[in-house]
């Protein structure tokens, strides 16, 4: 079946053509490097992970870029206020970033490259605009000139005579306030780099159009990112690339917000929940489930509650694992392929909602399999299961999960330790007999969120 996806600039869903038979090339706008990373930052990596992860899948050989920010007018205003350079409150944040998306089980990306290292391509792209007509210098900033591009708002449908163009401090000698800055002058105190039209800096939409001409060329597949993107960034963008002669890209795929009481979740309002933070109270794979199995073009309203369920529901799914490796007595290797209405279910849009629905019938029908000591059917189901699973990011025996580089192992371990040596003590008074003990032992684990089951070898607890 061909892959379907959601492409923004035809404002429905157009059926996969790869430029490159076999090959998909993708660029993801990635993170501005100002703050450590929230639970809404990491949704976009998480959604096109999961998208690179199915194309590869379905056979693609896939490149797979995701930028760095690493200085804006953000980042810059940091820097004078906590009176730290700039690129030291860059590179702190990207490795906030980077460790963020290892702990929910992100693939690293082919290429990431960082804005600052690419000046070069940047001035080689403002030239060309230059001469064709499309930018001008002015005051020692050099601005595109939106009049100059026919195709300029096409992709967030706005009508240019409605325009407002956001502007910064400093942006003089404009010919009209709807033009935007491809490069910024210098200001004292502030970092600056060499170009024919004087020092200054990138204005943060020229850096993609430069990298991803430089990684991908003239021509690829997909861009993404966050719909905050769509305008100005994504639609700025378009104009610098394509008025410079390239073809740029054949789809926009955007994914949703993570919202709280409504709001989009960003630092400005004061409610982000850094990742940092949420690994220490959840783990990271149910943090995983909990962004990445909604579809990606759906808002989600972040909560304890929906935590908690995220939480619950994979504990299902582990359960039944555990079981099944149990009885099996050896690894179960993932099926060669996923179950047909799993693959419908991913091809249309990546409707992950729908494929998890597949994954829970899967656990439901395995878990009736050991019921019926159907060891086979057992082990079948798991198989499909792990392939599925794998596909999301979500397989509890993946070693990136189960060799303990997860956050929040050494904790588990911990609690391993202590309900053992409580098990022992239950153990031990069945053994003299003594069955009141043993009970109130095991009702006060329960009381404290613990399923108590007894097992041919031995009691396994999990959390009710």
């Amino acid at each position: 079946m061909t892959i379907r996806l959601y492409d923004t600039s035809a404002r429905q869903i157009r059926d996969f053509t790869p430029l490159v038979p076999g090959c998909v090339s993708i660029y993801l706008c990635g993170a501005t490097v100002q703050a450590a990373p929230h639970i809404g930052h990491i949704r976009s990596g998480l959604n096109f992970d999961i998208m690179r992860r199915w194309f590869s899948y379905r056979g693609y050989d896939v490149t797979f870029v995701r930028n760095v920010t690493d200085i804006d007018d953000k980042i810059i205003k940091k820097s004078a206020e906590q009176g730290r350079s700039w690129w030291s409150i860059g590179y702190a944040n990207e490795v906030a970033f980077n460790e963020a998306y290892d702990a929910l089980g992100c693939l690293r990306p082919t290429y990431e490259p960082r804005a600052t290292g690419h000046i070069p391509e940047m001035i080689e792209m403002m030239r060309g605009l230059i001469e064709r007509g499309h930018a001008y210098a002015a005051d020692g900033n050099v601005y595109f000139d939106v009049r100059s591009f026919p195709g300029y708002l096409e992709l967030s449908n706005q009508e240019l005579d409605s325009l407002r163009q956001p502007s910064g401090e400093g942006e003089t000698g404009k010919r009209d306030s709807r033009d935007f800055a491809m490069w910024k002058a210098a200001k004292e105190g502030e970092p600056s780099w060499e170009t024919p039209w004087g020092r200054g800096r990138p204005g943060w939409h020229l850096e993609c159009s430069a990298m991803a001409h430089k990684y991908l060329g003239s021509a690829f597949d997909i861009h993404g990112g966050g719909v905050d993107l769509v305008f100005p960034h994504h639609e700025n963008e378009i104009a610098q690339a394509k008025a410079f002669g390239d073809d740029f890209a054949a789809y926009w795929s955007h994914n949703a917000w993570v919202t709280m009481s409504g709001e989009k979740m960003s630092k400005s309002l004061g409610n982000s929940v850094l990742v940092s933070e949420m690994v220490k109270r959840w783990r990271p794979i149910v943090l995983r489930y909990y962004l990445g199995t909604p579809h990606y073009r759906s808002m989600i309203e972040y909560s304890e509650e929906a935590l908690r369920e995220a939480e619950a529901a994979f504990a299902r799914i582990e359960g039944f694992v555990q079981r099944v490796v149990e009885k099996a007595g050896k690894t179960v290797e993932p099926a060669a392929e996923v179950p047909p209405a799993f693959a419908e279910a991913m091809d249309d849009d990546l409707g992950v909602p729908q494929a998890l629905a597949i994954v829970h019938t899967t656990v439901r029908q395995g878990n009736s399999a050991l019921t019926a000591d159907d060891k086979e059917a057992a082990v079948a189901r798991l198989a499909e299961l792990r392939a599925m699973l794998g596909v999301l990011g979500l397989d509890p025996l993946d070693e990136r999960w189960s060799g303990g580089a997860e956050r929040g192992e050494d904790l588990h371990g911990v609690v391993d330790s202590l309900v053992r040596l409580v098990l022992d003590q239950r153990q031990a008074a069945r053994s003299r007999k003594d069955y009141a003990t043993a009970d109130a032992i095991r009702d006060q684990l329960q009381q404290s969120g613990l399923a108590i089951e007894d097992t041919p070898s031995g009691p396994r607890w999990s959390l009710s």
